[in-house]
């Protein structure tokens, strides 16, 4: 698959587009076979038990997968989600940031499908795994 847009381009989108959520976003990896994008973890992420909240994983898993599907058509902001399900498999590390790892599944013309891993920086399992769906507007 070809990338249309690399991890900078990808995070000066963010700027530009969502300046309401990019700097909670770190772009680390985009190429041909997905994309990596970090959450810097602060206290407004943490629920009571000082774990991560189960709305800011989502949150990174959206982000990533919509960031990766960008990667490949380029800056499309109406590009949305029609369907997303998350399985929380274990507590994040506390302390450290988030990383997700977002892959295209299939690119079509109107829907792109796409899987999500999230990890704990540094951690070898991961803590979640998300499948979403997303709608293309025509050209």
């Amino acid at each position: 698959m070809t990338v249309t847009m690399d991890a900078a381009a990808l995070q000066a989108f963010l700027a530009q587009d969502f300046g309401q959520v990019a700097e909670d976003f770190s772009v680390e990896r985009a190429d041909a076979a997905g994309v990596t994008l970090r959450l810097r973890v602060v206290t407004r992420h943490l629920r009571p038990g000082g774990t991560v909240s189960g709305p800011a994983m989502f949150g990174l898993a959206d982000v990533a997968m919509y960031l990766a599907i960008l990667s490949r058509i380029g800056p499309v902001a109406l590009a949305v989600t029609t369907n997303c399900a998350i399985d929380f498999m274990r507590k994040p590390h506390a302390g450290v940031d988030l990383l997700a790892q977002a892959r295209v599944l299939k690119l079509g013309r109107s829907l792109a499908v796409g899987d999500v891993l999230l990890f704990s920086e540094g951690g070898p399992e991961p803590v979640a795994r998300a499948s979403l769906t997303y709608a293309i507007p025509p050209a």
